[in-house]
């Protein structure tokens, strides 16, 4: 979904399935000329909407806009930041190129997946997830609560964020298939036995990093255990974590997700 400054665009097509798009209609000033500001909100659904970005950015130059930024707290195509095969396409260095190509005054992006997405992308604004993550704990209480990190990479991004006890994961991995078998809890691992758990990371497809998380810190006896991440596929109505039994609500945000659940609990980006 793509808006101007959070009006939602108008998305039609033609017969040919090309794109018949109308903008909203332009606040103007006292003197009826055009602002010369204006920011786009993407909240990503699908790679076509990068069609309808270019379009737009054109639109709103054409028609006096000088001051255009860019608001996309999920980045596309973020899980391909490296290339380990000849074959590999490096989709995430070309999307960066037609988002810098478009010349923005800024980007602003949310807990983005990887340091590549924010070296490869000009004029970028990162939103740690801080604040959303303290309005989850405001819901749940910071009584009895420890952080729970699901690997490494996650402890190191997050865990200077929040003065509370926390653990993080080990995955055991299966590296042909890139399937998660299992996970080990290390860190402080006497902070689980019954006590509360929020578990945080970026992104999740099906959650099995989380199921996984969940049964794990169950075996070691932690009470509740909550979910929070930054950018939840809808695919994961399709995995185990909302019906495992071990996770009692997930916090997300709109940034992807579209559904809606009612164990699932989703923060307006905006």
């Amino acid at each position: 979904m793509i808006r101007i400054n959070e009006n939602d665009i108008i998305v039609n097509k033609f017969p040919d399935g090309t794109l018949l798009l109308k903008e909203p209609v332009w606040e103007t000033d006292g003197g009826g000329e055009a602002k010369r500001k204006a920011k786009i909100t993407w909240l990503f659904e699908s790679n076509e909407e990068l069609v309808t970005l270019i379009y737009l950015a054109g639109h709103l130059r054409a028609h006096g806009i000088r001051d255009l930024s860019l608001d996309m707290p999920y980045i596309p195509n973020a899980r391909q930041d490296r290339v380990k095969t000849k074959e590999d396409v490096f989709t995430l260095k070309y999307f960066a190129q037609v988002i810098n190509w478009l010349d923005f005054t800024s980007v602003t992006v949310l807990d983005p997946h990887s340091s590549v997405s924010e070296a490869l992308l000009d004029r970028i604004r990162v939103r740690t997830p801080e604040a959303l993550v303290k309005r989850v704990i405001d819901r749940i209480g910071m009584e009895n609560l420890t952080m729970f990190y699901p690997d490494e990479g996650a402890c190191k991004r997050y865990s200077g964020m929040f003065r509370l006890p926390y653990a993080f994961g080990i995955k055991n991995r299966d590296w042909e298939t890139g399937e998660i078998r299992g996970l080990t809890v290390s860190g402080m691992t006497d902070c689980v036995k019954d006590r509360k758990i929020l578990i945080m990371d970026d992104i999740s497809s099906r959650g099995g990093t989380f199921y996984f998380s969940a049964r794990k810190l169950k075996e070691l006896g932690a009470k509740e255990i909550y979910l929070y991440i930054s950018h939840c596929e809808n695919t994961i109505l399709e995995g185990e974590v909302l019906t495992c039994g071990l996770i009692e609500k997930v916090f997300t945000t709109n940034s992807i997700f579209t559904k809606k659940h009612e164990r699932v609990e989703v923060f307006d980006y905006a």
